[in-house]
């Protein structure tokens, strides 16, 4: 995505008490963020005629959770959107279940939420944005231990990771899905965390599921359109060929 600055900044930063008080607003957000690659647009052009459940697979460093994020937060923050929050689910890998660590919710979530507090950086003319959008309650973030019992009406619900979500814990996510909502799922089944034999990522279950719902769109991000770094890009170009050779 290229991002052009604007030069509008309605947030006094030279003050970070004062500032990390306002509300963030649509007009805090970075102006002219463009797809840089072909399936990056691929997904724009599905979010922006209103499909309501889209996958984005593939690749690592091609964007897919920044454009997600940054698609969901566009809508939520207009002024007269149908869309109360965008509420991020992922989940506790490798503990799963996080009751035993320490503090409330939000602590124990904490260290799960820093790629958002770095994306929300990127896009927002403002100090502390995903902090703020948690505060004013644009944000919502779960993992997905708590999931369950949840009807989620009127959010745009992004699944990030969810290549290290169990067949149980895509099941429990998808069937929260409440009334005027859209979800989009982000993964790659090549980089689960998941390590034990009883607890397999179900990524592969469900991409063969969704593909037989109309209603569900998807996206496969290939090497061609890792934006990350160069390095990264030449690295899993580099171990693609090595584990294909391997195979053979």
């Amino acid at each position: 995505m290229t991002r052009k600055k604007s030069s509008l900044h309605l947030v006094d930063t030279s003050n970070q008490e004062k500032s990390s008080k306002c509300k963030v607003l649509m007009t805090d957000m970075r102006q002219d963020i463009k797809p840089l690659t072909f399936n990056q647009a691929a997904f724009f052009d599905l979010y922006d005629k209103q499909e309501t459940a889209i996958l984005l697979h593939g690749a690592a460093g091609t964007g897919k959770t920044y454009i997600a994020l940054y698609k969901a937060l566009s809508e939520v923050l207009q002024k007269d959107t149908e869309f109360h929050k965008v509420v991020i689910v992922r989940s506790a890998v490798p503990s799963r279940e996080i009751g035993h660590l320490p503090g409330g919710a939000d602590e124990k979530t904490e260290v799960y939420q820093l790629p958002y507090h770095d994306i929300c950086a990127d896009l927002f003319n403002h100090v502390q944005p995903f902090q703020r959008l948690m505060e004013q309650k644009s944000v919502e973030f779960m993992i997905t231990s708590f999931v369950r019992g949840l009807t989620l009406d009127n959010a745009i619900v992004i699944v990030d990771e969810c290549q290290n979500m169990n067949d149980m814990e895509l099941n429990s996510i998808m069937t929260r899905v409440g009334s005027n909502s859209k979800i989009i799922f982000c993964g790659d089944f090549r980089q689960t965390d998941l390590y034990r034999r009883t607890d397999t990522s179900g990524l592969h279950k469900f991409m063969k599921i969704v593909d037989m719902m109309p209603s569900f769109k998807s996206v496969e991000f290939t090497m061609d359109d890792i934006v990350r770094s160069d390095i990264v890009k030449e690295y899993l170009i580099a171990r693609m060929e090595y584990e294909e050779r391997t195979a053979a």
